[in-house]
């Protein structure tokens, strides 16, 4: 689907516009300097992909690592209006059961023609089962596309700044919000056709499973790269009272660390008594190397 390449450089701007109505931003922070700056290169290229979302690479911040994910065409309720929005996402592996994290941050899109971030503070509560913050409105996607300020040469630049972090954990580690070069992440789209594919298991053996631990499938073969499914037949940490099922990269396969691609996936459970299919689709999303999507 696409690359993704880290370093640090100098920042596009510091300030912020004067918000646009339409863009229903409660809140504007102060004029920041963002922990994180994600570029995507050939934006309309990813939405022809159909895509609903996309997922940067990891960043770390004051002992976490960090996501931001943009939604392409979220819609608020009772709203048919399309929006690009912001969420932050910590690391699952991150987050361990009694351990909330509580952070304060800054979420903007970047406009070139003035040199300023156009954003808004947020907070959220984090933990491990609740590792994905509300999302939150920047600009409609109509607007964003007919933009020549925030979409440049096909570009746009989206980016995050930390404010503060309360940790509550059994060890109640205080932590502090360290200030470092912006970390700096580009994607860039190269738009080519689905390919489709199925792959179905078979488990003669359920009940002989040891039902407390996880069982991997054999590694199966789908648009030119190697996959598996995981099941915890009990749930695992993050769905406890449900069989869960995860759809993982193999690790032998040759996507690059940094690449992406787009995939639309179901995973879906045979009711063998009535012959219908229990399912659960992700919609398309970008997919990196050791990312899963669950069904649960």
């Amino acid at each position: 689907m696409g690359n993704c390449k880290s370093s640090s450089r100098a920042l596009l701007g510091k300030a912020h516009v004067v918000p646009d109505p339409e863009w229903r931003i409660p809140d504007f922070g102060k004029t920041h300097v963002p922990d994180f700056e994600w570029r995507i290169d050939d934006f309309s290229s990813l939405l022809k992909t159909g895509a609903k979302r996309a997922t940067s690479g990891p960043f770390h911040c004051s002992g976490y690592n960090w996501d931001l994910q943009v939604s392409l065409m979220h819609k608020e309720a009772g709203s048919v209006t399309p929006y690009a929005a912001l969420r932050l996402v910590p690391s699952e592996l991150s987050l361990v059961p009694a351990h909330t994290v509580h952070a304060v941050f800054e979420l903007s899109i970047y406009n070139h023609s003035k040199g300023m971030y156009y954003g808004c503070k947020a907070s959220y509560s984090f933990d491990f089962k609740n590792f994905y913050s509300k999302e939150h409105c920047l600009i409609p996607l109509k607007k964003l596309l007919k933009s020549s300020a925030f979409l440049v040469e096909d570009s746009c630049v989206f980016a995050v700044e930390i404010l503060k972090i309360d940790a509550c954990s059994p060890e109640k580690k205080a932590v502090v919000v360290q200030k470092k070069p912006t970390t700096v992440q580009n994607l860039f789209v190269q738009e080519k056709g689905f390919v489709k594919g199925t792959y179905t298991w078979n488990m003669n053996n359920f009940l002989e499973l040891d039902l407390d631990h996880s069982v991997r499938s054999p590694t199966f073969e789908v648009g030119g790269h190697k996959w598996y499914i995981r099941m915890y037949p009990r749930g695992d940490l993050y769905s406890t009272d449900c069989l869960s099922l995860y759809l993982f990269l193999d690790a032998s396969d040759e996507l690059h660390l940094e690449s992406k691609k787009v995939a639309v996936m179901t995973l879906s459970i045979l009711n063998q008594k009535n012959g219908k299919h229990l399912t659960k689709n992700s919609g398309s999303t970008l997919l990196s190397k050791y990312q899963c999507y669950s069904c649960v």
